[in-house]
C-alpha cells in the first residue's frame, strides 16, 4: 500500500499546535509499507524564534501563555455588549484596561471603547484615553463602520494616526436585510461591504477588521478587501481551517495581515507556523506589519 504525505496533508490530519511535532523541513517523498515518517522537534524552539505582537487580545487574558509563547505586547480591549452601552459603561471598560496597563507595564496596551451614539462623551473618551497610554479602538456593534454616527470618531483616530479596529462579521444571516438565518447578531454590525465604504470615504484612514479566524466567511472578507489597502485584517480567532492564512495573504499582500489570539493562543500562534510562508512572511505577520502601523502615529514597539 502507498502512503504519501506532504507538509499540509500532515497539517490537516493533525494539529501543528497539539501535536508537539514539526516536520522536518524540505521534502517528503513516498514512502511504501511503512506510516509516513516525521521527526520530533522541539516546537517551542520554532515558537520562540519570532517577536510578536498581540494585534487582537480580549480581557480577561492569559499572561502566562502569553509570556510562554513569547508575545512582546498585547493589545487588549473588553468585551462589549451588543446593543446599548453607555458612557458610564465605557468609561469603566477604559478603566479596566488602564488598570491592566499599569499592572502589566510595558506588556499589556489598552484599546479604547466607546459608542458613536454618543458622539460628545465618545470624543472626551479619545481625548482621555490617548493621554492614559491607550493606543487604537476597540469597537463593536453599536454602530455600523459606515454609518454618519462614526464619522467624527473615525476621523478623529486618523489623525491620531490610530488603527481603527472593528468588529465585523460576514456570514449569511447577518446585515438586517439578508435574514436567510437569524444567527442573532443585530442589524447594524458591520458587513466587509461596510468596511469598504468607509476605507473608500476615508483612504487615509486605517480599519482592521476583526478577526478573520472568528468563525465568518473569511474567503469573502479577504475578496472584498483585496482592493482596499487601508483595511487591515488580523489572525484572531479558535478557528483554524487549512489554508486561512494562505488565502489571506495570496488576496491581500503579506503587509496587511496582524498576528492575533482573541485568547485562542496556542492556535494563534500555530496557524501562522502551520502556513506556507517565508521566515521573513513570518516575521511580518508575527511583529513587523502590526509595528510598522504603529509607528505611523509614533506608538510602536522598540
Amino acid at each position: 500500500m502507498s502512503h504519501q504525505i506532504n507538509r499540509r496533508t500532515f497539517l490537516k490530519t493533525g494539529s501543528l499546535t497539539t501535536a508537539g511535532v514539526l516536520l522536518a523541513k524540505g521534502s517528503y517523498p513516498e514512502i511504501r509499507g511503512i506510516e509516513p515518517a516525521f521527526v520530533p522537534y522541539d516546537l517551542m524552539q520554532e515558537v520562540r524564534k519570532y517577536r510578536k505582537l498581540d494585534a487582537y487580545c480580549t480581557a480577561p487574558f492569559n499572561m502566562e501563555q502569553a509570556e510562554r509563547l513569547g508575545i512582546d505586547r498585547m493589545y487588549t480591549g473588553k468585551p462589549m455588549i451588543w446593543a446599548d452601552w453607555t458612557p458610564d459603561q465605557f468609561i469603566a471598560a477604559n478603566d479596566e484596561m488602564i488598570a491592566l496597563m499599569k499592572r502589566y507595564p510595558g506588556k499589556v496596551v489598552g484599546q479604547i471603547t466607546l459608542n458613536p451614539k454618543y458622539g460628545k462623551e465618545s470624543l472626551a473618551e479619545i481625548d482621555r484615553c490617548v493621554d492614559q497610554g491607550m493606543v487604537g479602538t476597540r469597537l463593536y456593534y453599536q454602530v455600523k463602520i459606515n454609518d454618519p454616527l462614526y464619522f467624527p470618531v473615525i476621523e478623529k483616530l486618523t489623525d491620531l494616526k490610530m488603527m481603527i479596529f472593528v468588529h465585523g462579521e460576514a456570514q449569511l444571516g447577518v446585515g438586517g436585510y439578508e435574514m436567510k438565518y437569524d444567527v442573532g447578531r443585530p442589524p447594524t454590525v458591520s458587513r466587509p461591504e461596510d468596511f469598504v465604504e468607509a476605507a473608500i470615504r476615508y483612504p487615509e484612514a486605517m480599519f482592521q477588521f476583526a478577526h478573520i479566524g472568528g468563525g465568518s466567511d473569511w474567503e469573502y472578507m479577504c475578496k472584498c478587501f483585496a482592493d482596499y489597502p487601508n483595511i487591515f485584517v488580523d489572525t484572531g480567532g479558535s478557528n483554524n481551517e487549512a489554508d486561512l492564512i494562505d488565502f489571506a495573504v495570496k488576496l491581500l499582500g503579506e503587509d496587511r495581515l496582524f498576528f492575533g489570539t482573541d485568547n485562542s493562543y496556542f492556535q494563534g500562534v500555530g496557524k501562522i507556523l502551520a502556513a506556507e510562508l517565508t521566515e521573513r512572511q513570518k516575521e511580518k505577520l508575527f511583529f513587523d506589519n502590526y509595528n510598522a502601523v504603529l509607528k505611523k502615529g509614533g506608538y510602536d514597539v522598540h
